[in-house]
């Protein structure tokens, strides 16, 4: 059997969006699990629409999810190759010139599908005589190029969806080039795949009458046809794609704060029969991957849900992950993390315990007591104990009365860690001076 190969096909005309980072996830984890490899193939034939900017921000996002890449080819680098294949089908009539105008295969398809008939390409460009076309030329019409469907059945077994049939006859014949001679999508994908030996194709379920069409496409061209899986679309929470849902970028997802492995985790197991649960690296999350779990239903992405999931995969970190990304010892980070939203969240409790703060005094007879009855370092978790004990004794306080106005004296936060953790992070002199009501 021929090595595992998948690609990652983005056009570079906008940001990487939540439903591009699935297909893309989807594409990886099933090269890791399956011992391949996982190339970044650039559609960038769009020469209007495709910017660098959009195409850096796509290579910035795969590496920061971690889906990295050992091959890489650009589709606006091969036009010869594409010219090469295309001029070989033409000579073979798989490949034909029309000279319909957009207003008049628009008037075409109205016609049809108020016949109640689908709006399928006649094909009678094929029928014309060269005097015909000779007037069209003359007229200053330029051709666009459709790609012939041999009639038959064609067939294939899904990975997600199962066997899949059509019937060529029921299918228009695409268009493969455009009347200015640029490519659509269809043809010059098809040649890639051949040429870079790619075995398995995981794309969008709008995609799906492509497949059929490309396949015959391959047959033509003299390629081994890959396998295909086509993932549901992801959806709203509300049911339907909303715009904001389409625009969700993983810069903008970074920027909140969300983890790569927790938009890695949450997509792989979104519309899956599984939990979502958090993954600790992306091979474990590989070594899970079943397609035969994936749900034929479009998938709810809502990104509060994200959001919450990020935080309980921060609360989980242990050190040795994030080390690396924060400015504190062990005993700091297992303190506070449970009370982070984001990673980035730790920086506000770094200040509470090493800068300055300006306490809030609500109950000047309890801190003051609190205060006198401060033990001398070193503290524990024991000392912590007995100091409550002794200002209750000596207050009366307990409960919210005590607690509530304590840590307003010592962290000016209504919530957070607890305090028999906090206090020795922040230190005697600190606490001491704030109690007293002093910046400190």
């Amino acid at each position: 059997m021929s090595k595992i190969k998948v690609r990652f096909a983005p056009s570079p005309t906008g940001y990487m969006h939540i439903g591009n980072t699935r297909t893309a996830l989807f594409n990886w984890l099933l090269a890791q699990k399956l011992g391949g490899e996982f190339m970044l193939r650039i559609d960038d034939t769009d020469k209007e629409r495709s910017k660098p900017e959009y195409e850096a921000a796509i290579r910035d996002a795969l590496k920061w999810l971690g889906l990295n890449w050992k091959e890489e080819a650009r589709q606006s680098a091969r036009f010869e190759r594409y010219r090469e294949v295309t001029a070989k089908l033409i000579e073979e009539g798989l490949i034909y010139p029309c000279f319909e105008t957009p207003e008049e295969l628009e008037l075409m398809r109205k016609s049809l599908l108020a016949k109640g008939l689908p709006p399928i390409y006649d094909r009678r460009a094929l029928s014309l005589s060269e005097a015909q076309i000779a007037a069209y030329r003359a007229e200053g019409r330029k051709p666009h190029y459709r790609f012939k469907l041999t009639a038959g059945d064609i067939v294939w077994d899904d990975m997600v969806r199962g066997r899949c049939h059509y019937r060529a006859e029921n299918l228009s014949d695409p268009v493969v080039i455009r009347e200015d001679g640029s490519y659509l999508y269809h043809l010059p994908s098809v040649i890639d795949d051949i040429d870079f030996s790619i075995t398995h194709i995981v794309r969008g379920e709008d995609h799906v009458t492509n497949t059929a069409s490309q396949i015959r496409m391959f047959e033509a061209v003299g390629g081994t046809v890959p396998v295909f899986a086509h993932l549901p679309l992801l959806t709203g929470k509300e049911g339907k794609l909303s715009k904001r849902l389409g625009s969700i970028g993983v810069a903008d997802l970074r920027a909140e704060g969300i983890e790569a492995m927790s938009i890695c985790s949450y997509l792989a197991k979104l519309g899956t029969s599984e939990a979502i649960e958090p993954y600790a690296d992306l091979q474990s999350l590989a070594a899970s991957l079943d397609f035969d779990k994936l749900g034929r239903a479009q998938p709810k992405f809502c990104e509060q849900d994200l959001q919450h999931f990020n935080t309980r995969l921060v609360r989980g970190l242990d050190y040795q992950a994030v080390r690396d990304r924060v400015e504190v010892d062990e005993a700091f980070w297992n303190a506070v993390r449970g009370n982070l939203t984001v990673l980035k969240d730790i920086e506000v409790w770094q200040a509470i315990c090493q800068k300055p703060v300006v306490p809030v005094i609500e109950d000047k007879s309890l801190t003051d007591a609190a205060a006198a009855l401060l033990p001398p370092e070193p503290w524990d978790e024991e000392t912590f104990k007995n100091w409550i004990e002794q200002i209750k004794q000596q207050t009366g306080r307990k409960g919210k009365d005590l607690f509530h106005p304590l840590r307003k004296a010592i962290t000016a936060m209504e919530n957070g860690p607890e305090l028999k953790f906090l206090l020795p992070l922040i230190g005697r002199e600190r606490v001491y001076r704030r109690l007293n009501g002093q910046n400190a």
